[in-house]
């Protein structure tokens, strides 16, 4: 018996004693190679020398300080690092622990600047359906993950939520790339009239939609054509990169390929790679001038904001990514995993689509190619092909719920930066036999 609660106590969960480079290993010796860095959070891999160096190195000098009583020098040297490549106009980093806390002090911190500006009525927020933004109660409204929000319903406050730009299954097939970036944009500035544009306070999407999606990025255009639409009706653009951010995609923020900038900006996950808890809100400094020069602080904050620890190893993460280039290697290796999937899988029945960035990209799981119709849920394909891929010593981010909330499946890859070529192949050659041997399970029908 177990006193953990864990995610889903009916399970039984190999034992991890030990990580090496893309590897981790359970007790009885079995090694599973690392092909979704977790939740695309190991973007180093595992006992990384120089990033454990630096943990040990701070906690043996300042452990934790109450940033209500101190600064740090590792947290304001990161805020130093973080800004130097950010996105015109931001400014400012205020540190949390995590991808839900980084949502929820964007959503406050919105609402404030609105406050200080003389425009209390601006309180609604407008997000997409199949997005996901993080499981605390504020994150999971913004959220479009059906399933998760579900049971929480009654609790969440309201939020409009549009559809996602999401080519394979929403543009039609005589619509150019740009078009259709169009027609999905114009459904903001439809929601935002619909509300009032007086009363909008942002709009909060995913450059490249990660978990609920599996790594679809935006067509070219459609984030230029929103940041418009919320520059003419005074609406914070909010982008949430706690996925697909730091890297993951080929460069430091995932919003550079798209050519905009944002009000405020969420990272986490491969801001520390899984070695301390991290996250971190980026604001422009309009924003933080605004909140300063009027009531004077951010009315809100967490006890463990700005750790010593976890900005120690953040930055030693992020000087890592650096000093290694790793951002060539992420585009490097990503163009050779994108070749070596699209090889495996391009006369496979039920492959409908390959999409994604960099080392994040994400197989969507059809039933029919043809009519990208998907297997029926009752099936939870995703999650035999979770369980057919750890017996093959292999880790992915299988998701269900992919074509509407509901029905549809994908898999997840977001490898560490780290990966090698021969490592790559071994990834493809799994998952191409966890897939199969995932469909054969009766009563699969195709």
């Amino acid at each position: 018996m177990t006193h953990v609660f864990h995610r889903d106590p009916r399970a039984t969960l190999p034992v991890a004693v030990r990580g090496e480079g893309v590897y981790i290993l359970d007790e009885a010796g079995r090694r599973y190679l690392d092909a979704s860095g977790g939740a695309a959070v190991s973007c180093l891999g595992h006992s990384h020398k120089k990033v454990v160096e630096a943990i040990q190195r701070q906690a043996a000098t300042l452990p934790f300080a109450h940033t209500g009583f101190f600064t740090n020098r590792p947290m304001e040297e990161l805020a130093d690092v973080l800004i130097a490549d950010a996105p015109a106009g931001l400014d400012k980093v205020y540190f949390v622990s995590g991808g839900s806390e980084a949502t929820e002090a964007a959503l406050k911190l919105a609402r404030q600047y609105f406050l200080e500006q003389g425009q209390p009525k601006r309180r609604h927020f407008i997000a997409r359906r199949q997005s996901y933004h993080g499981n605390t109660l504020g994150a999971l409204a913004v959220g479009g993950n059906a399933n998760r929000r579900r049971p929480y319903e009654p609790l969440l406050m309201a939020v409009s939520h549009i559809a996602p730009c999401y080519a394979y299954r929403e543009q039609r097939p005589e619509e150019t790339d740009e078009a259709y970036g169009q027609r999905a944009a114009d459904a903001l500035e439809a929601a935002i009239l619909e509300l009032g544009a007086e009363s909008v306070a942002g709009f909060i999407a995913e450059p490249v939609v990660g978990a609920t999606l599996g790594a679809v990025p935006a067509v070219p255009g459609y984030f230029k054509r929103i940041r418009e639409i919320c520059d003419r009706h005074g609406v914070l653009l909010i982008l949430d990169e706690v996925m697909c951010g730091m890297g993951r995609t080929g460069t430091l923020y995932a919003c550079t390929q798209d050519g905009v900038a944002p009000d405020l900006l969420t990272v986490a996950k491969g801001l520390g790679a899984g070695y301390q808890p991290v996250g971190a809100l980026l604001a422009s400094r309009r924003i933080f001038e605004t909140v300063t020069s009027g009531s004077g602080q951010f009315r809100h904050g967490h006890t463990y904001m700005g750790h010593a620890t976890a900005c120690a190893a953040a930055l030693a993460v992020q000087q890592v990514i650096r000093e290694d280039d790793l951002l060539e290697a992420v585009n490097r290796q990503g163009r050779l995993l994108r070749a070596l999937l699209d090889d495996r899988f391009a006369d496979h029945p039920n492959v409908g689509d390959i999409r994604g960035r960099g080392l994040f990209l994400g197989l969507e799981i059809v039933a029919d190619r043809a009519t990208k119709a998907p297997f029926d849920p009752a099936l939870q394909l995703h999650a035999r092909i979770k369980t057919e891929a750890m017996r093959q010593g292999l880790m992915c981010y299988p998701m269900g719920g992919t074509a509407d909330g509901i029905a549809g499946d994908h898999v997840l890859l977001a490898p560490p930066f780290i990966i090698t070529d021969d490592e790559v192949r071994e990834i493809v050659d799994r998952l191409a036999k966890a897939i199969d041997l995932a469909l054969d399970t009766a009563p699969l029908s195709r």
